[in-house]
C-alpha cells in the first residue's frame, strides 16, 4: 500500500507593512487635499466677481511648463523604481546609456526635476505680489497660496525623502529589499503629490 502523497506546502504572501502603512498615511492627506479643495469651490461661489478678475493675473502657459516637468518627474521615479525592483543601485554603462541606469541615476533625475518645480512655483509667486496678489490681499489670494503653499511643502517634503533615499542607497553594502521597499513607498508619495497637483492645475489654471 503505496503512502499518501505530501501535501503542497503552502505560501502566505503577507502585505508589506510600510507599503500598507504608507497607504493609510497617504488616504490621510488625502483627505486634507479633499478639505482644501472644499475651501476653494465654496470661497469661488461666495464671490465669483473676484475670481474673474484675479485669475486674469494667472500665468497660465508658464504654469503648464511647470507642471510638464512635475508631471515627467512621476515617469523617471518610476523607472527607479523598475531598477530597485531588479535590485540595480547604479548604473552599468556610461551615464549616456540611459537604458542602463540604475535607481540611483532615476531618482537624482527626478529629484532635480522636482527641485525645478519648486523654484518654478517660487517665481509664479514673486511674479504674482508684484501684480498685487498675496495670501491677504484678497479672498482669492488666500485659497490660492494656501493651496498651491500646502502641495509645495509637500513637494518639498518629497525632495526631502529622495536624499534620504539617496543616502540610503549610497551606505548600502549590499542593495536589497529594504532598499527597493524604500524607493517603493517614495514613488507612492511621489506619483500622489503629481496626482493632486494636476487636480490643482485644473481646477485653478484651467477652469477659470
Amino acid at each position: 500500500m503505496t503512502a499518501p502523497a505530501p501535501r503542497a506546502h503552502v505560501v502566505v504572501n503577507r502585505p508589506n507593512p510600510v507599503a500598507v502603512g504608507t497607504i493609510v498615511w497617504l488616504a490621510s492627506e488625502l483627505m486634507f487635499f479633499a478639505g482644501l479643495f472644499a475651501m476653494y469651490f465654496t470661497l469661488r461661489a461666495s464671490v465669483p466677481g473676484e475670481w474673474a478678475v484675479q485669475t486674469e493675473k494667472l500665468n497660465v502657459a508658464f504654469a503648464a511648463a511647470n507642471t510638464t516637468i512635475l508631471v515627467l518627474s512621476s515617469f523617471t521615479c518610476q523607472f527607479g523604481v523598475w531598477a530597485a525592483e531588479r535590485f540595480q543601485a547604479s548604473r552599468t554603462g556610461s551615464i549616456f546609456q540611459v537604458r542602463r541606469w540604475g535607481s540611483i541615476e532615476w531618482m537624482t533625475l527626478t529629484y532635480i526635476m522636482g527641485a525645478v518645480f519648486v523654484a518654478g512655483q517660487i517665481l509664479e509667486y514673486a511674479e504674482l505680489v508684484e501684480h498685487g496678489l498675496t495670501i491677504s490681499s484678497s479672498p482669492y489670494g488666500s485659497v490660492f497660496f494656501l493651496t498651491t503653499g500646502f502641495h509645495g511643502l509637500h513637494v518639498v517634503g518629497g525632495l526631502v525623502a529622495f536624499l534620504m533615499l539617496l543616502g540610503r542607497t549610497f551606505s548600502a553594502k549590499r542593495y536589497g529589499h529594504h532598499e527597493a521597499t524604500t524607493a517603493i513607498v517614495t514613488s507612492y508619495y511621489w506619483h500622489f503629490v503629481d496626482v493632486v497637483w494636476i487636480a490643482l492645475f485644473i481646477v485653478i489654471y484651467l477652469l477659470r
